[in-house]
């Protein structure tokens, strides 16, 4: 165990399933207090327990800056410091460009983009008065291509990418560093209905889900293989470590090459 993340202390929102789950273990592995952030108690306190002392589970609910205020505060109060805050709660749109509704665009933009404000809000005073921090951003390869993700969660995703470079260049100053993580073609319980539809799935039928997704996601990739949560985790690892430490603003593609390769788009509908 090298212990890169020895002394840091992080929060790692959606933390308890997929990609988030999988950055609190590695984060653990890494020496890393953590936050684990995310609406379910029972599953979040079941991986809590599982990562040992140093992973605390805090109940946050995204869509409420309330819940993300007090999620800082909790990191602050109980381990004294934030290194790390990687807003990777997220979900599906709904909607098509003619068929969007009202409803479909306020939840997307409130899940996806609004609660990246507000972490950011929450958890740059923080880090400016620590004089360092990381701020990291789950983005995706929707923001960058057209026809790899939902109408609306592109849009989000594109705004968040483009967040994390304003909030960067701004935070700057004072030691802070905002970087994105764009994923594409990484098999997790999102393509069919995120964590809460997973939960209601028996764990074969799950296990059966993601290797066909993981199979199919490969065809995708100039790899020839699908991610998997780690791929994002590790990414993010690096990221909040001291050998990230002069990369600010960017947005780092983690896609076996999937923006690289051709794909014609869909024939328009006349």
């Amino acid at each position: 165990m090298s212990e890169r993340l020895s002394g840091k202390v992080a929060i790692i929102t959606g933390a308890t399933s997929g990609i988030g789950e999988s950055t609190a273990e590695v984060f653990i592995r890494e020496g890393a207090k953590v936050i684990v952030a995310g609406r379910s108690k029972e599953k979040g306190s079941t991986i809590a327990d599982r990562l040992g002392a140093n992973a605390i589970f805090h109940r946050t609910d995204v869509m409420e800056e309330a819940d993300i205020k007090s999620c800082i505060d909790t990191a602050v109060d109980k381990f004294g410091r934030l290194d790390c805050f990687f807003s990777n709660a997220g979900g599906l749109s709904k909607g098509t460009l003619e068929t969007v509704t009202e409803d479909d665009f306020d939840h997307c933009m409130h899940l996806l983009v609004r609660s990246v404000v507000f972490g950011i809000k929450h958890a740059a005073p923080i880090m400016k008065e620590q004089k360092s921090g990381c701020i990291l951003n789950n983005s995706s390869i929707s923001a960058i291509r057209t026809h790899n993700g939902m109408y609306l969660y592109s849009i989000a995703k594109a705004a968040v990418t483009h967040l994390t470079r304003i909030a960067g260049e701004e935070l700057g100053a004072w030691g802070v560093r905002v970087n994105a993580i764009s994923p594409g073609a990484v098999a997790t319980p999102i393509f069919w209905g995120g964590s809460e539809r997973a939960r209601t799935l028996s764990n074969e039928e799950n296990a059966r889900k993601i290797e066909k997704l993981t199979t199919n996601l490969a065809k995708a990739t100039a790899l020839k293989k699908a991610g998997l949560p780690k791929d994002i985790a590790h990414t993010a690892l690096f990221l909040a470590s001291d050998e990230g430490a002069f990369i600010s603003c960017q947005d780092l593609v983690v896609d076996g090459g999937r923006t690289a390769m051709f794909h014609e788009p869909p024939p328009a509908n006349v």
